[in-house]
């Protein structure tokens, strides 16, 4: 799976300067904007309900049987259109699917116990059968129990015992109900708006694409089976859909018959040994823009307006691209011959990595010329490119068990790197996807309540745990590791130890230790600091270190960073460290002790010393004051014999380490004086995201409107420099279109805050009518940015119908509306009110949303009484990361309030006398 994405550079930078300063021109947009609507009212929130199960004394699978192949037979009585008709009754939509599974399996140790996963499925005991197919023996079933809680298990006890190393095959029958969530089998409606059918005048009317969304796991949804990573088998699928309609699944088409007026069956070869949780279909009127040829056939399927328009030629090009990319880097071309990407409507998901039948959400992979920002076109690089990675990492090559997700997405995530910057050159993106991981990592990892990047086994048991481990430290922490360890092997042994790894673990399953022995094995000096014994510092702890460099005297120690530091730690690492002075070239050496101890090579003299030169490693540097005055002064007058990459590093640690009482916030803060001369994106980006921090704590305080004049100052030199794609003074007489792309976003957005009722109306007009999912998203984003509170409750109102705003998008529009500071109480208030209903979407990114501005007593109290009377589900760690973060927030502000607002205020007094 992907996650949410990055910035582009130079155009980007536009971004900033838009944010940050006051531009005339567009508040002169709201001139278009003055049609009235009637209003609209919102619909109730659906009735859900959330099971609060008792933990069962077993979570796993027993190691028995080992499942071989699964012959799946499934009927989907969905209807992709319904379609009215003059004294003709129309038929209701059906979400019923009924199936049968035959699971072959042979026995590790005789038992007379089957254990599978079941989940939501009514199974027939009867006409269920169970045959010893070496001698064409049927056993008898004594009973099937399913439990109701969260082992989730479906236990069939036998009459007699299953002998050991024999080969077996189970038939159940089975019926469910597709999710009205956007798991398992689900609905996602969209709206065709072009003649479609001869016997249609227009089809401008609701359409419907039936997907499937299995990871982690949901695959025990659609059908009975062994639902843990390590338990892979091949999959043979056969569909039963309706006429008119096209199924796609994980293998080629073996064969399609038309079965009658109404049914089709569609039949598919079997699968490469895979998880249950790559299993996946599609069933829709989708349309495929095929991609060049190539020995591997590569389709992409979308709405069928949306491959008219060529809004999936640009995905299309850029798949076999990156696809032969990966297949020279690994040296493992992929299997089988075919990849189908599906651009869904409605996705939880950014992508899903289905083998051989990738989804996406649509504004994830669909891109038009003319109205996609370049933005929009570096998201759909980088998604598809992560997405494609995973066909090594993840599907070819699985985790033994989910506490070693990161090996899937934190190698999906750094090769996404090397694979976007081959596609696109001129994005020059790499290491700005790089920092971008780097500070979230970083950021996310300076809490208590963080967790090691590979945990024990044990701890992660339930489907609960086990979605929890999909976050930033799996994603993020561990491409920023392999970075680290690419780079203190040598690149060269890395990549050979990479893909001896692979061709090792083909097929099969793995864990840590694994990867750690082959990339040992590749390098060609060997010294005592193994891979093992390095890494398993890293990963084995939660959290990471700031060394301390004094230059006067070289003493260095480490200490784990942590925003609170009333917390101490005994933790240490093997740290491999980069480091300059002045103009010398790099040079390297190992802190292989907590310290204090000291080093020559960190006395400066009278020049600077730089550590961590191109943010190789993985943690933070604090210095002696004088050479943070040292590095100032370079910053000002030479900031060129500094790497692009460390200017924004040092910001952002400068910062930090202000957050964490390291370092006197006034010293931080002058590490953005610089910015008036600074034209590349990595340190503005830094400074921007690191600024949004003060925003947050302070814009209801007096220092907010000294912020604002401050950064205005700063940041007029970059947009004269950019004036000549960030001049937007004159109003457009007729259409959008007329807008740079690259600054839509921006415009509207401040359009909608200068605005009221009649511009908002016009907006949300537009939203609802447009079918570009990238101009839909820049729509939905602008009417968030309204200062007035009514109608952002509207918006929040709005969110509970899907009908008007998707539940994938859900998570977004919280999100935009907590961002907004006239929107922030409302949107704490509407999750917790609609709770069972928002937190089907990204509810880890809605208490992050939410909360980011919490910095008071009383909010981490309602953030305790959150934790105490929901059921959060998957996101117990991230309210508890939110009370930590709020209370750290309260500390931090009662400490360093007074003396942020006086350094403001003597900045801004200076540039008044100016």
């Amino acid at each position: 799976m992907a996650k949410r994405s990055s910035l582009s550079k130079g155009l980007a930078v536009a971004f900033v300067v838009l944010t940050v300063s006051a531009i005339g021109g567009m508040v002169a947009m709201v001139t278009l904007f003055k049609i009235q609507m009637n209003g609209i009212n919102a619909t109730a929130l659906p009735d859900t309900t959330t099971p609060s199960p008792t933990p069962p004394p077993i979570m796993r699978l027993p190691k028995t049987l080992v499942p071989e192949l699964y012959e799946i037979s499934l009927h989907t009585d969905f209807y992709s259109r319904i379609i009215e008709e003059v004294n003709v009754t129309s038929p209701n939509q059906s979400t019923l699917f009924t199936g049968n599974v035959t699971i072959h399996f042979h026995t590790v140790q005789s038992t007379d116990l089957i254990y599978l996963h079941c989940k939501d499925l009514d199974v027939s005991h009867h006409p269920s059968r169970l045959l010893n197919k070496e001698y064409n023996i049927g056993i008898k079933i004594k009973s099937m129990t399913q439990y109701q809680n969260q082992s989730e298990f479906l236990v069939i006890q036998l009459e007699e015992k299953l002998q050991a190393k024999m080969n077996y095959s189970l038939f159940l029958s089975f019926k469910g109900q597709m999710s009205t969530y956007l798991e398992s089998l689900f609905v996602s409606t969209y709206t065709e708006a072009y003649p479609s059918r001869d016997f249609e005048e227009y089809s401008d009317t609701l359409r419907y694409a039936a997907a499937t969304h299995l990871k982690p796991t949901q695959a025990r949804t659609l059908f009975p089976c062994f639902d843990e990573p390590q338990m892979k088998a091949v999959f043979k699928l056969t569909l039963f859909h309706r006429v008119g309609t096209f199924a796609q699944g994980n293998a080629e088409m073996e064969g399609s018959d038309i079965m009658s007026e109404e049914w089709k069956q569609t039949r598919f070869v079997s699968t490469e040994k895979m998880s249950t949780y790559l299993f996946g279909f599609t069933v829709s009127e989708f349309k495929a823009t095929d991609s060049p040829k190539g020995r591997v056939s590569i389709k992409t399927y979308t709405r069928p307006e949306a491959k008219e328009a060529g809004h999936a030629i640009y995905a299309a090009n850029i798949t076999r691209t990156i696809l032969l990319f990966y297949e020279d880097r690994f040296e493992i071309n992929y299997q089988p011959l075919k990849i189908d990407q599906i651009a869904l409507p409605d996705l939880v998901t950014t992508g899903m990595e289905n083998w051989g039948l990738i989804t996406y959400q649509e504004a994830s992979v669909l891109y038009q010329e003319g109205v996609s920002s370049l933005l929009h076109k570096e998201k759909v690089a980088t998604v598809i490119a992560h997405e494609l990675a995973h066909h090594w990492f993840g599907n070819l090559v699985t985790m033994s068990w989910w506490n070693d997700v990161w090996l899937n997405e934190g190698f999906a995530t750094y090769s996404s790197y090397f694979a976007v910057d081959h596609v696109e050159p001129d994005f020059k993106i790499k290491d700005i996807l790089i920092m971008r991981d780097l500070h979230e990592a970083l950021k996310e990892d300076a809490l208590i309540t963080s967790r090691p990047l590979a945990v024990l086994p044990d701890d992660v048991q339930t489907p609960s745990e086990i979605k929890e481990m999909f976050d930033t430290v799996s994603y993020s922490k561990g491409a920023m590791l392999l970075r680290m360890l690419a780079d203190f092997v040598g690149e060269t042994a890395f990549n050979q130890g990479v893909k001896t790894y692979l061709k090792a673990f083909r097929g099969a399953t793995t864990e840590t230790t694994d990867l750690w022995q082959h990339i040992e094995s590749a390098r060609l000096v060997k010294n005592t600091f193994t891979v093992s014994k390095v890494m398993k510092t890293w990963t084995e702890k939660q959290g990471y270190p700031v060394i301390n460099i004094n230059t006067t005297n070289g003493e260095i120690f480490q200490k784990q960073f942590l925003f609170n530091g009333s917390i101490t730690s005994s933790h240490w690492w093997y740290i491999p460290i980069w480091f300059m002075k002045g103009s010398l070239e790099t040079a390297f050496l190992w802190l292989a002790v907590p310290g204090p101890v000291k080093k020559e090579e960190f006395i400066s003299g009278k020049d600077w010393i730089l550590a961590n030169v191109d943010c190789l490693g993985f943690y933070r540097v604090n210095y002696n004051l004088e050479n943070w005055q040292r590095l100032l002064w370079q910053l000002e007058y030479k900031p060129d014999r500094i790497p692009v990459i460390n200017r924004g590093q040092l910001i952002d640690d400068a910062l930090n380490l202000a957050r964490a009482n390291l370092l006197d916030v006034t010293v931080a803060l002058n590490f953005t004086f610089f910015l008036r001369n600074e034209r590349e994106f990595i340190p503005w980006d830094s400074a921007v995201k690191n600024m949004e921090y003060f925003f947050l704590m302070f814009d209801r305080s007096q220092v907010y409107g000294l912020m604002q004049e401050y950064l205005r100052s700063q940041v007029t030199g970059l947009y004269e420099f950019f004036a000549n794609e960030t001049n937007a003074s004159d109003v457009p007489k007729t259409h959008s279109l007329q807008i740079h792309v690259n600054l839509r976003s921006t415009i509207y957005c401040q359009a909608m805050a200068a605005g009221g009722q009649a511009e908002w109306d016009f907006a949300w007009e537009k939203f609802q009518s447009s079918t570009d999912s990238s101009e839909r998203d820049q729509l939905r984003h602008a009417l968030s940015c309204t200062r007035q509170t009514w109608l952002l409750n509207r918006l929040l109102e709005y969110s509970l119908n899907p009908d008007k705003i998707r539940l994938t998008d859900v998570a977004s529009v919280v999100n935009d509306v907590a961002e907004n500071p006239a929107g922030q109480a409302l949107a704490w208030n509407f999750i917790r009110a609609h709770w069972d209903y928002v937190s089907q979407g990204d509810p880890v990114w809605l208490i992050e949303a939410v909360t980011r501005r919490f910095s008071t007593k009383f909010e981490v109290e309602e953030l305790q009484r959150f934790a105490e009377q929901y059921d959060l589900g998957p996101t117990v760690r991230a309210v508890h990361k939110a009370i930590e973060q709020t209370q750290v927030n309260m500390n931090w502000v009662n400490k360093n309030k007074d003396r942020v607002l006086q350094w403001f205020k003597v900045i801004t007094a200076h540039l008044d006398d100016k």
